[in-house]
Parts: C-alpha cells; structure tokens; sequence
C-alpha cells in the first residue's frame, strides 16, 4: 500500500471529490488546449466563461432558491485550485465571481437585492469587485471616487483601477466615499450595473501574467445609481471589503496552489521523458531532491489553504490563518513555477512548452487581495495582540 500522492484530499467529502474531478477534467479537457492561445491574446475564450456558467462553477454558495449551488465555500476553493492548474487566468475569474462578488451579495445584501442579482450571477452575469484606484492600493481606504444623494439616487464621480474582470463584468461592487472628512467610515458599497448611463470601462491593462483575465481601468462621471442600490448600509463600505477581502484571500491561495501543483505536473512529465547522458533526468538524484522540495512546499501551502477554508465554513476565527495560507502559497507558487521552469532547461525559457506561463502567472500572488507585506503586518499584529 502506496501513501496518497495528495494527503489533504484525504479530508474531502464524497460530493467535494466528484465537484473537484469533475472540474479537473473540464480544466484539462477545455481549458487547457485554450491556454497558450487565450494568453496570446490577452482576452478569456467566451466559450469558456459559458462553460463555467453551464457547470455551475459561477454560484457555487448561491442557495438552490436562487438557482445556485448551495455548496460550501471549500467547495469554491476546490474549484479555483483546479481550474488554476490549467490557466490561472480562469481560476482568478471565477475566485472572483464566488469569494468577492458572491460572497458580498449574501452576506449584505437585502433580500429584494438577492432576489434580483443573484439569480444571473448564476446563469450568465459576471461580476466585479471594484475597490482599487490609482492612488490607493494598499492604503485602499484613500478613496477618491466620491458619491452624494440625490434625491432617490446617488451620483458617484471618480475611477478605479486594476479592476479583475472589468471586461467582461456586467454587475460591479463599487466603493465610493460619501464623507471624506470621516475617513474610512465614510465609505459605501454600491452596487453598479454595466448599462448605467456615465459609466465607463477603459484602458485594459497589458500585464505580465493572468492576461487572458480582464484589468481594466473604470470611469464613473455623474453616474446615478438608485438609493435601493446601496449594499449593506450606508457607511459601511470599509467593513464590507475588509471582511470580503479576508475570504477572498483564502481564493488568491487556492489559486497559487493550483498553479504550482499545475506547473509541477507539467515537470514532471518533462523529466520523465527527457534524457541526458543516456538517462533520464528524472533518475539524477539533484532533480529528484528538487521534485521532493517543491511537493512538500506545495502540500504544506495545501494544507494551511484547506484549513483555512474550513475554519471559515466552520465559522471559526480565520482572518490570521486566512493572511498566512495566502502569503505562504504566494511565495510557493513563485518558488514551483521558477524552479520547474529550470527543469525545463534552455526550452522551459521560451513559448515553446507552457511552463513559462506559469513563472509569469504566479507573480501576481504577491501582489493583489493584499501585498505579502500587507499579509506579514496583519499576521505579525494578530500574533502580538494576542499577547496583551
């Protein structure tokens, strides 16, 4: 008796395996030939996105009242992780559509609102989270779109930028300051339809890695979106995007995870195939020792996603765990894609093999849903409260 090459999945109900192996054969079956030629050209196949929506890979905590799946959010993380083997361009769009959007709407949105959204976030609406501008990234809350009542409406005025599916979105979580004199607090979420006159997608960005997910820069000029339209309560954006935030991280690790358990795989194929003064190069004990490492690193960031996930299913305290699965499978995915990208030798340099890929992907972990610095603070102050 062999142990199981994965010891984390060990943990998976009988539902959770068949979501996940059906998902893995999708991502290897139909996202994974698409690929090359979605990053090429810097936009997602829409055959994809309605494959995503057909599979129900869209709403997958949504309740069944609502047409959705009324699974677990590990079960949203199995399906990222996934679906980041094949392209992490996809597995970010649906993170997003399900840990951020989703996830916004349940918790804080009115009943009439969920009656009215949710439905089409599940059969064909792609959604947006709408926080970062050009001048607050880190410091998110320095926000200079502005909002004012109206009337029964509201105006909102300003831009955001590095927008995760702007493209292709027709709903968008909007974050505006109504008091800027009151800081933070002032803040509200919104929530914006595309078709909203004075509303504006701009500029797509040309990134490193994930580019076949649209970046896109967003213009609001004297849009006006009804008061009934406010998610949660007025005042309240900076408590919404925090705690949505704190979930979707636990999505940025499942994503990274993916990425380097995908971009191993891809090694080991080379490796077994490869051969090098009349070996293989999987038979030198160097590149075996390489091959333990970075499945030892990629099952222990696993293992610290997977907990995190069921602590907040389990409605645990996960914040801290939440900050670490996501610095830490951040860093392994850098790790994995570089060295299995060194596996590859000379051609795992060049287009010609689809680990270079990888290696461009897996920067962004560091960066979006909070910076690995913002991840060591949150962690190291948690730590230190504690101690008081």
């Amino acid at each position: 008796m062999t142990d199981s090459p994965h010891p984390a999945l060990t943990t998976l109900g009988e539902d959770e395996v068949m979501l996940r192996d059906v998902v893995a054969r999708f991502a290897q079956e139909k996202i994974a030939p698409r690929a090359a030629a979605m990053d090429h050209a810097g936009k997602m196949d829409p055959e994809i996105i309605s494959a995503c929506f057909d599979l129900g890979l869209m709403g997958i905590e949504i309740p069944g009242q609502y047409g959705g799946g009324e699974m677990s959010f590990f079960a949203a993380i199995l399906v990222i992780e996934e679906l980041a083997k094949a392209d992490p361009s996809v597995s970010v769009c649906v993170d997003v559509q399900n840990t951020l959007v989703n996830n916004a709407l349940l918790r804080w949105g009115t009943e009439a609102q969920k009656a009215r959204f949710l439905p089409r976030m599940v059969k064909d609406t792609v959604g947006s989270y709408c926080l970062s501008e050009a001048s607050s990234g880190s410091d998110a809350f320095a926000l200079k779109t502005r909002a004012a009542l109206d009337g029964d409406h509201y105006g909102i005025n300003g831009s955001k930028s590095f927008i995760t599916n702007g493209a292709a979105a027709g709903l968008y979580i909007v974050f505006a300051n109504l008091n800027p004199e009151a800081g933070y607090t002032g803040s509200t979420a919104f929530i914006v339809e595309r078709d909203m006159p004075g509303f504006t997608v701009g500029k797509k960005e040309d990134k490193l890695g994930i580019r076949a997910s649209s970046t896109v820069e967003l213009a609001f000029q004297d849009m006006r979106v009804p008061a009934a339209n406010v998610l949660g309560e007025v005042g309240k954006g900076y408590k919404i995007a925090i705690e949505t935030l704190n979930e979707g991280r636990i999505g940025i690790g499942a994503q990274m995870i993916g990425l380097a358990q995908g971009a191993l795989d891809h090694a080991l194929a080379y490796v077994v195939e490869r051969k090098q003064f009349g070996r293989r190069i999987a038979d030198f004990q160097g590149v075996q020792f390489q091959i333990g490492q970075i499945a030892a690193e990629i099952e222990a960031a696993r293992l610290m996603v997977y907990n995190a996930a069921r602590l907040k299913d389990a409605g645990e305290p996960f914040i801290q765990s939440a900050a670490m699965a996501k610095l830490f499978a951040s860093q392994v995915a850098e790790r994995s894609a570089s060295k299995c990208v060194e596996l590859f030798g000379g051609v795992g340099f060049t287009r010609e093999y689809p680990i270079e890929k990888y290696y461009r992907d897996a920067k962004i972990g560091s960066i979006y849903e909070g910076t690995t610095n913002m991840q060591l603070q949150t962690i190291a102050k948690m730590i230190l409260d504690a101690q008081r």
